[in-house]
């Protein structure tokens, strides 16, 4: 027997689960301590999904807990539609089957392989099934299923199954056990904050080494579901154009319009010229190189971008600003989302936020926040084309520091919403150096910088001006003090002229014969919205305008007003009483404040 026939006994074909066996690094289990946050993260994909296309307000819990021998059991239970029990097996237990692969529009996961993959982990370090739980309604009895993925098949093995009593009306539970360590619990819990960012309809609950941490919504409004749209002529490759087309597919022009986006009549009839092709032809009679050349018209013919707004769900200026101050305190913060756009017939969206200043660490490069379809991406920042986009811009025009990335106490949100995200690898921590993608990237975040130097500029500005004034005000008592000796009369309330220097609210407080009169002076630039209170033996029922609320603790009246006072305005409130108590202002920076109380 010669060598060649020896190496032939050799060859042979292997599974899709054989070949991730091998490479696990592919999907993202590089390493035990990745593997609970990427398990946790296609989990929570999977969850916050199904809830959207069922029109729920997303609940997630997320629990972590330690077993012996290094083993860590992961539980994931969402409020979603559940999963009918014959697809169970299959989707958690087939690498490469889901639902969303041949959809065109916006969804976190495509490829099937996340949750699967993570199966496939855990029964290569612990050898342990995965649990999994689903309910589809009410009037159906929860499920419980056993699952292991047969390796050299790539075929679900269930191990057990079972009817079981759940509390739950509807959803998905799954428990994975796996051999690893949790030496970065600072990022899962970065990964949370980040997902619950992008996320602002969903309320996410961790609980981890017997402490709870709760990531809430800050939007009751159930998100549009992203429609799938059909693929666009200038996205079309020739693999995929002759997996659509088939014998008795119909007239040509028929079949150009039926299944693909913005192509009508007229456009087909033109692609057909273009080609040489009568739009007659049936489109299954196509030889080889007649089909090449349809492909290389329908490149050639104008037609209009894909409807983006059907097939994406960007999040919005509104929510992505609401979420950022939830999670971060900063001093400024914007957000844009720019126009829909396309690059090789894949519809995709940018938006962009910047923070500045805050509890922001005030050193070190810039906080980069990278999202792809309001999924966080946590890893390889130096291989994304965000990163690149950023790195390349001049940030000193808007009076940023950089060094290589921006530096100081700056944080850049970037997300990219699109049909089709182009990944550098399966493992989904980085996005490819598109163009097209890069340059909506670099104008959104130059639109920001510009907002980003106007504040910047003000607040040195306002500054300065402060600085002066603080100037004065430190010899105004004195030279007060000097004109009421040179007059022989008392010493004068300089209050409200600190209060005009120094552009702050005065709160005064004064007795008037038997009335009490209560007085605010906004002399700040803004509207100032407080909440004043007065604690007092005094029950002002009289008080016009009337507390909005007033309770009695041991012969004392808490009254408290909730006012708002607009720039160069003032608010004034009287009522019968002795004026003997204290007078306290809530609500604003108790630095902008001068509170005048001539009763105590």
């Amino acid at each position: 027997m010669n060598l060649a026939e020896e190496l032939a006994k050799q060859q042979r074909s292997i599974s899709v689960a054989e070949f991730f066996e091998r490479n696990k690094h592919l999907l993202g289990f590089d390493s035990p301590t990745r593997g609970v946050i990427t398990t946790i993260k296609e989990a929570v994909d999977n969850s916050l999904d199904a809830c959207e296309e069922a029109m729920v307000l997303p609940d997630i819990y997320i629990a972590i807990r330690k077993q012996p021998g290094e083993v860590f059991r992961i539980i994931v239970e969402d409020n979603g539609p559940g999963i009918v029990p014959r697809q169970v097996p299959y989707v958690f237990g087939k690498l490469l089957y889901g639902s969303r692969f041949h959809q065109i529009k916006q969804s976190r996961g495509q490829q099937g392989i996340g949750i699967s993959a993570a199966v496939l982990y855990a029964q290569l370090t612990t050898g342990l099934p995965t649990v999994v739980i689903s309910r589809t309604g009410p009037d159906h009895p929860a499920v419980r299923f056993e699952v292991q993925i047969d390796i050299e098949t790539n075929e679900p093995d269930i191990v057990s199954q079972q009817e079981i009593d759940w509390d739950r009306t509807h959803g998905t539970r799954i428990q994975i056990e796996f051999r690893s360590t949790l030496a970065a619990k600072k990022r899962l819990i970065e990964y949370l904050k980040y997902t619950s960012v992008v996320n602002p309809h969903a309320r996410l609950r961790l609980e981890l080494d017997d402490e709870t941490i709760l990531f809430d919504r800050v939007s009751d409004d159930v998100i549009a579901c992203a429609q799938a749209i059909k693929p666009h002529p200038h996205g079309i490759e020739i693999g995929q154009f002759r997996r659509m087309i088939a014998p008795g597919s119909g007239k040509l022009e028929d079949f150009l319009s039926a299944n693909f986006s913005r192509v009508g009549s007229k456009t087909a009839r033109e692609i057909c010229i273009r080609a040489g092709l009568p739009c007659t032809r049936d489109a299954g009679s196509l030889s080889p190189e007649e089909q090449k050349r349809l492909i290389d018209a329908m490149q050639e013919v104008k037609v209009p971008a894909p409807p983006v707004t059907q097939c994406l769900s960007p999040i919005g200026e509104d929510l992505i600003t609401r979420s950022l101050e939830k999670e971060f305190q900063m001093d400024f913060v914007r957000a844009r989302t720019r126009p829909g756009s396309v690059f090789s017939g894949n519809p995709f969206i940018i938006e962009a936020a910047i923070g500045y200043g805050g509890k922001i660490a005030p050193e070190g490069n810039a906080q980069i926040m990278r999202f792809a379809n309001r999924v966080p991406l946590m890893y390889q920042q130096g291989a994304c084309a965000i990163t690149q986009a950023i790195a390349g811009m001049n940030w000193k025009n808007y009076n940023i520091p950089q060094a290589g990335l921006p530096t100081g106490p700056l944080l850049i949100l970037v997300h990219v919403a699109s049909t089709s995200v182009p990944f550098t690898s399966e493992s989904k921590d980085a996005i490819a150096a598109i163009p097209e993608i890069e340059r909506e990237i670099v104008l959104a975040l130059q639109d920001l910088g510009r907002d980003l130097k106007l504040f910047l500029s003000r607040r040195d500005r306002n500054r300065i001006q402060e600085d002066r004034a603080r100037a004065v005000c430190a010899i105004l008592p004195d030279l007060a003090a000097k004109v009421a000796e040179i007059v022989e009369q008392p010493l004068p309330d300089i209050s409200s002229i600190e209060g005009k220097v120094m552009k702050k609210l005065v709160a005064r407080k004064r007795t008037d014969h038997t009335a009490v009169v209560i007085e605010l002076s906004n002399y700040t630039a803004h509207p100032a919205t407080l909440s004043l209170y007065s604690i007092s033996a005094d029950p002002a029922d009289d008080a016009q305008p009337p507390p909005d609320f007033v309770t009695l603790l041991d012969e004392e009246y808490t009254k408290v007003w909730q006012v708002t006072v607009a720039p160069g305005e003032s608010w004034q409130t009287r009522f019968t009483g002795t004026g003997r108590g204290s007078l306290e202002v809530r609500g604003i920076d108790p630095r902008q404040i001068v509170v005048v109380d001539q009763d105590v």
